[in-house]
């Protein structure tokens, strides 16, 4: 029972749960706001009414997601002072100045100019009520930029100082901070990944009223520029990869080695990736395996004669510079939440690639079915970004801020099991609530679909569309 109600415990179960739910409409909102200024942008230039259909037809998905991101990130940003009080006294001065950035620059131009867009239809010129969404996009972007600079810091603590006497660090260089070599190579990947999401959902979409014969004029299109945009930054989100693992090779070498459940240092063929093992937990006894001979040292070291750190080597290592402790992961947990990453991810990209084949020079699919399999599919690249982070996450164990503070120290000393518990099923309660709601929003907008355009008056006004339906 002791177990059941500790804090530690609970508090991580917590604040793990509350951030995979606020994750659901990261990569969404991301994604579909940029996929709006697209179709817009597409619409001012072309002025074919099929192009303002999607843009206001996406934009609804777009606003949808970010509402309901921006109720669970305030929830999500409370925990940090409730039950992770000596984490924020620890860390807070560095950790909270990305935050901070984030919240009074980027996300005031979110804000603002969203409002702006959304009130702007009728009001504002057409190439400036452009502008709104794309300033929209881009602090959208910047606004995960900086909380990525701040989880970056937990992965590789830049630019403080410890402070003896107050027994906390302290910011010493914010440039230092947002220039983190685990920012800036986690950044980009994080991007690409969410338009890999975002081009999913509306791949199923599509595929929803294509399957139907409905909205062909505005689904035909989509479902292409979805298509693109999957495998676009399918290829961005490999590539990015590859640079991101280089640099937890050279920040959090215990990682890498969890990840590949490589108990002993290896070298060239011997650092090998696999596939697919069964094992003893302890790594002495390996039942099966399929491995690819190089490949892990070629992702570690970018050589094929490179060496990669063992789990027990780097053990070792970690006990003589911090003292005595276990400094292993979970290694069943980074193990296979890193090959359903790249499995998950690489599935998406193959739909994508095997849709555009079928559907090349205007083609429809003989078999109908192929739809409702495109439909399904949408969770894929979701998934796989969620158990990405969960790897960076979890991977990461026992620190809660990599070999300056541990996840045990970091909780509130005056928060009981009890309360957290309390708290935890409250919160997950009113998630789930939020998430029928979400859900049921989502559906029935993606299947009422694009809604007709009235034609443009032949005035000054031609620039704007005529709005005939209540503004989002």
């Amino acid at each position: 029972m002791n177990d059941f109600l500790d804090p530690l415990l609970l508090s991580r179960w917590q604040f793990g749960l509350t951030t995979i739910y606020h994750f659901l409409f990261i990569p969404l909102t991301i994604g579909m706001v940029t996929v709006t200024a697209v179709f817009q942008t597409a619409w001012v230039r072309t002025g074919k009414a099929k192009y303002l259909q999607i843009t206001r037809f996406v934009g609804k998905l777009f606003l949808i997601n970010f509402a309901m991101g921006v109720v669970t990130g305030i929830v999500q940003e409370f925990q940090f002072g409730m039950n992770w009080s000596d984490y924020s006294r620890f860390v807070g001065d560095v950790f909270g100045a990305p935050l901070a950035m984030e919240g009074l620059l980027a996300f005031f131009l979110e804000a603002t100019f969203i409002g702006l867009w959304i009130f702007g239809w009728d009001k504002l010129p057409k190439k400036l009520h452009l502008a709104t969404i794309w300033i929209t996009a881009v602090a959208t972007v910047l606004s995960a930029f900086f909380i990525i600079a701040a989880n970056a810091f937990m992965q590789n603590p830049v630019g403080y100082e410890l402070n003896a006497a107050r027994g906390r660090a302290e910011l010493t260089d914010i440039w230092a901070v947002v220039t983190n070599k685990v920012a800036l190579a986690a950044f980009p990947h994080t991007i690409a990944a969410c338009f890999m999401v975002s081009a999913g959902l509306l791949i199923a979409v599509a595929c929803y009223h294509l399957y139907r014969n409905q909205h062909l004029e505005t689904m035909r299109p989509l479902l292409k520029f979805s298509m693109w945009t999957m495998v676009g930054a399918g290829i961005l989100t490999i590539l990015t990869g590859d640079q991101l693992g280089l640099a937890m090779v050279q920040t959090q070498p215990m990682k890498m080695a969890a990840a590949e459940a490589l108990y002993h240092t290896s070298t060239g063929a011997d650092a090998s990736f696999s596939i697919f093992t069964l094992g003893t937990p302890d790594g002495v006894n390996e039942l099966f395996s399929i491995r690819i001979p190089y490949l892990l040292s070629f992702l570690s070291t970018h050589t094929f004669t490179g060496t990669v750190e063992g789990i027990n080597e780097l053990q070792a290592q970690y006990v003589q510079l911090y003292g005595p402790g276990d400094y292993t992961p979970t290694i069943w947990i980074t193990y296979w939440s890193f090959r359903w990453m790249i499995g998950l991810g690489l599935v998406s990209i193959l739909m994508s690639v095997a849709g555009l084949w079928i559907t090349r020079k205007g083609r429809e699919p003989k078999r109908r079915w192929l739809y409702r399999v495109a439909i399904w599919t949408f969770p894929l690249p979701l998934a796989a970004m969620i158990v990405g982070w969960i790897f960076t996450e979890m991977g990461r164990q026992p620190w809660i801020v990599f070999s300056l503070l541990k996840t045990q120290d970091a909780v509130s000393p005056g928060v009981t099991g009890t309360e957290v518990l309390i708290s935890l099923i409250a919160f997950t309660a009113i998630y789930g609530a939020l998430a029928v709601v979400e859900f049921g929003l989502i559906k029935r907008t993606a299947q009422k679909g694009p809604e007709p355009i009235e034609p443009d008056t032949p005035d000054d006004t031609a620039s704007r569309p005529v709005v005939t339906t209540t503004v989002y």
